[in-house]
């Protein structure tokens, strides 16, 4: 496991409806009870759905921060949609920041009306190892729907997220989180999505 210092500054990087709100919640969760303190915050684009959506979430061992990292001092950016991954990674990497990201791209509004072109993925890919220390890459998306939903998609990224063994965070420590939030019906697939993401990062390591 990477060294882990605090505070330690984590985003989560994507659009309305993906569900990353969700995943800040849980991830500060797991770390409260690991016995660490954690704040989150959150910032919103135009539209809650399809709109750009930040999550922050800050680790302390003692005392108290703000709930906004502040800019160039991300520690890991998890990346549900990779143009706002580098969108977040331009305002809040540095040279020793790791990233995380989904490789399928969700076209905003402005895209979908013709009005504006979807940027070069090659050259998002590129800039985005570029601007960080290490960097993962994994087509979450996809996998998600050979599970039979794109819903799972977070929970791949979270998974993915504790393959790399950069934060003190084991399976079973999310899983436990987990069983307080989902319904015992949807349970084992989500267990099964966070599995998958684990093993996928695990098997590029």
């Amino acid at each position: 496991m990477s060294a882990f210092r605090c505070p330690y500054n984590l985003i989560i990087a994507g659009v309305g409806g993906q569900g990353n709100v969700l995943i800040s919640q849980l991830i500060a969760r797991a770390f409260i009870r690991k016995g660490y303190r954690a704040v989150v915050g959150e910032t919103y684009g135009v539209s809650q759905r399809g709109g750009s959506v930040m999550s922050h979430v800050r680790i302390v061992e003692e005392g108290a921060v703000g709930p906004i990292i502040p800019p160039g001092l991300g520690d890991l950016v998890l990346g549900l949609e990779p143009m706002e991954t580098l969108r977040i990674l331009k305002a809040y990497g540095n040279p020793d920041i790791h990233v995380i990201t989904n490789t399928r791209p969700i076209s905003p509004v402005d895209v979908i009306a013709g009005n504006l072109s979807y940027p070069d993925l090659d050259a998002i890919f590129e800039a985005i190892t570029t601007l960080s220390g290490k960097a993962w890459t994994l087509n979450a998306s996809d996998m998600a729907m050979e599970m039979g939903s794109s819903l799972f998609t977070n929970m791949i990224m979270v998974g993915a997220m504790l393959g790399t063994g950069i934060v003190p965070l084991t399976m079973e420590d999310f899983v436990v989180i987990l069983q307080t939030y989902a319904k015992p019906e949807g349970f084992d697939a989500n267990r099964s999505a966070l599995q998958k993401g684990f093993d996928i990062i695990k098997a590029t390591e």
